[in-house]
This record gives structure tokens, sequence and C-alpha cells, in this order.
């Protein structure tokens, strides 16, 4: 059966067979005719453009639950992959040292320059031209050694007459109580006779004193650390000519807060190391603590004494002072490297081995004394255990490693 799409079209009666047959219809006049066809063609390209927007969210949706069937298989099959990966990745290379036991300590640390305690400057004690210089600088002298000599010639005139004028006083003296014997002088006279003698013993005294002030000796033993006078300088009284230092003790003087000195006491050991050599280093004793506290800075003197320094070691070297706070003989430490720090936790991790297979096993510790690159290790660690001390950035607990150590010697 042909439809003309110019006729609208009208559905069977219900109840009607399939070969009902519509009712006859009217021929259409021309003037009603296109209206007719316009309103055809606008219902056709209605349902047109319906069944198109049906068809394409159909398509939509399947193709979308399409792609998401698809990206779920790859996500499972990436994860697949992972884990593979995982399983396959090769051990992380890394140092393994044994846990130890050693002694270990805190201080109080602090900065100073060592200073010597025996230190004098050699005056002149007469006037006088300096003839002959018998020390240098940097020389060992003992207590009483000639280091120089002044010209000599006025102090030994001067001697040779008070000598003359002591020998004609005692004789006057002798002879006065000779007399006073036979009472042919006065009491007074003898007095004056005796007093005179006395007062010539003391001139003679005073002239051997400034001869012998003519030799310029040390006034202490120790090292020639200036020497001022020069040969042919003329000197007069309270001119410097050496400075002598004694390099035993040397004592530096630091100042702490009053709550590092809390507990210390005169004797405590102290460990002294150069800054100019770090390497070099000795040990020393808290000799004395100030009774007082500075009330401009709150800190309190405390007196360091040197017990035998090295020939390196001189007056005047700044040193770094640790006063020993406390000290373990037996503590368990390891090198500061191998801790990993969190917040107030730290963690390292330890080699577990498993037969041929080597992991890598996360430990919780409690840290204790610190000093230099070592820490002390309270709990969480004990001696014996294989520590990995680089390359545990990279690792987790569990995690697949291997030694670099024993890499050398499989290669």
């Amino acid at each position: 059966m042909t439809i003309d799409q110019n006729e609208p079209f009208e559905s069977p009666q219900p109840g009607a067979g399939a070969t009902a047959v519509p009712e006859e219809i009217d021929e259409p006049s021309a003037e009603d005719a296109a209206p007719r066809r316009r309103r055809g063609w606008r219902r056709w390209a209605i349902g047109a453009v319906a069944v198109a927007a049906i068809a394409a969210g159909a398509l939509f949706v399947t193709g979308r639950d399409a792609r998401g069937e698809e990206s779920a298989a790859e996500a499972a099959e990436g994860e697949d992959g992972e884990e593979g990966e995982d399983k396959e990745k090769a051990p992380i290379p890394v140092e393994i040292a044994v846990v130890a036991t050693g002694p270990v300590a805190s201080y109080i640390a602090a900065t100073a320059n060592l200073v010597a305690e025996g230190e004098v400057k050699v005056l002149a004690e007469v006037e006088g031209r300096v003839t002959r210089i018998l020390a240098a600088e940097g020389d060992w002298v003992a207590k009483g050694r000639l280091l120089a000599v002044l010209d000599r010639g006025d102090a030994e005139i001067a001697l040779e007459k008070a000598r003359v004028r002591e020998e004609n006083a005692v004789a006057v003296h002798r002879r006065g109580l000779d007399l006073a014997a036979e009472e042919l002088i006065s009491r007074e006279d003898l007095d004056k006779r005796e007093m005179d003698a006395r007062l010539a013993r003391q001139e003679h005294a005073e002239a051997t004193w400034n001869l012998a002030k003519t030799e310029v000796r040390a006034p202490i033993g120790g090292r020639v650390s200036l020497r001022s006078a020069q040969p042919g300088q003329h000197l007069r009284p309270a001119d410097e000519l050496f400075q002598i230092t004694d390099f035993d003790p040397l004592i530096a003087y630091v100042y702490l807060p009053e709550k590092d000195v809390l507990a210390l006491a005169p004797g405590r050991q102290v460990d002294l190391a150069l800054d100019a050599a770090p390497a070099v280093s000795f040990h020393g004793r808290v000799r004395q603590i100030s009774p007082v506290v500075d009330p401009a800075t709150g800190t309190v003197k405390v007196t360091i004494e040197a017990m035998s320094p090295p020939a390196q070691v001189r007056p005047g070297s700044f040193v770094t002072v640790k006063i020993v706070r406390q000290r373990r003989p037996d503590a368990v430490v390891l090198p500061k490297e191998a801790v990993i720090r969190e917040l107030q936790q730290a963690h390292v991790f330890v080699a577990r081995r498993d037969g041929d297979k080597l992991t890598a096993s996360r430990r919780a510790v409690t840290l204790g004394l610190e000093e230099g690159s070592r820490v002390e290790v309270l709990s969480g660690l004990a001696a014996g255990e294989e520590l990995i001390v680089a390359g545990q950035g990279a690792l987790k607990d569990g995690t697949a490693i291997r030694v670099l150590d024993d890499a050398a010697r499989e290669g």
C-alpha cells in the first residue's frame, strides 16, 4: 500500500483488522494542499531529529561503558604489572656495620685562650749599660740563671768605698770601747762610734747588693717569651729586659651559665683541643669555680688547668673546652648517619637474614648521649646486630637489600 506523504495518516480503529480500508476522503483543494504539505514535512523533520538524538544517547552510554570496562581492565593490568615489577626489582645496595659497645659522654662546651699562670717581666733594678746578653727568645731557663750583665765599673767603685768606710768605722768603735773601759770617753761618744760602725756596715751591704744587681738573673724557671734589651742599651730602674713564661701550668678561664655550673666541682675532668689543629687534644681539670655569679652576664667563671699539654700547645692558643657532664663506659653506640629522625622519634634499619635472602627491618630506637659522630642507643637495638649505615634513605620495612661488600666479593 502506498501512502501519499502529503496526505494525513489515520491509524485504524481499535479492533479493526490488518486489511481495514480507510474511509474515503474528499480530494483537497489546491489552496489547502500547500499548508498540509508543510505541516507534514515539519512532523517528519521533528521525528528524524528525535530518532537521531535517541540513537546518539545509546551510542554514548554504550561507549562510556566500554571505556569504563577498558579503563578498569587497564588499571587491573597495571596493578598486576607493578606488583610483578616489585617482585622483580633488584635489591637495594646498602652498607652495614656491626653494632658495638663503647664509651660515650656528654659535655659542656666552651672556647677560651690558654694563658700561663706563671709569667713575669724581668726589670732592671739598677741603672747601667748592658754589656752582655746571655739568653734569647725561646730559651728554657732555670730559676737564677744569668740572663744579662750590666756595666759593673761604678758599682765596684761604690762597693770599695763602702768597704773602706766600714773598716774605718769598726776600728774607731773598737778604740772607743777600750777608752770607755778606762773611763776616758763619755757614754755618749761611745754610742756615736757604735752607730757610725753600724751605718758603715749597711752602706757596704747596699753597695754589694747594687753590684749583684748588675747581673740580671731569671726570677722563675720557664721559657724566655720576650727579650726587650739590646747590648749597649742604657737602662734605668724599672726598664724591661725580658719576659719569662712558665708553661706549666697553662690555664683557661671559661664563663658558663649558672645552670651548667651547679653540678660541677673542682677536679672534674676536662677535654681540650686546639682550634688550629683539632687532632691535638689533651686533658685538663676544673681547678676552681668562682663563688659568685656575674650579675651583668649571669655567668660563673670556671678556671681550667691543662694537664701535661703537648709541645704544640703554647700560651695564647685558642682551644675548645669540653667539661665532662656525664660518662658511660659501656654504652651501645652507633654512627649518627645511621639514624633517621622524624620529629620526636627516631628509627634505624637493620639487616635481617633469611637464608640467602636479605631484607631491611625498620626498628624504632630511643637515643641517649651524643658525642661527636656517635650516639648512644638506650633501647631498640642490641650489640652484635647488623646495622644499615648507608643507603637506608630509600628503604622500607621488608625491602630486599644487598650488601656492597658482598657484591664486591662476588665480582
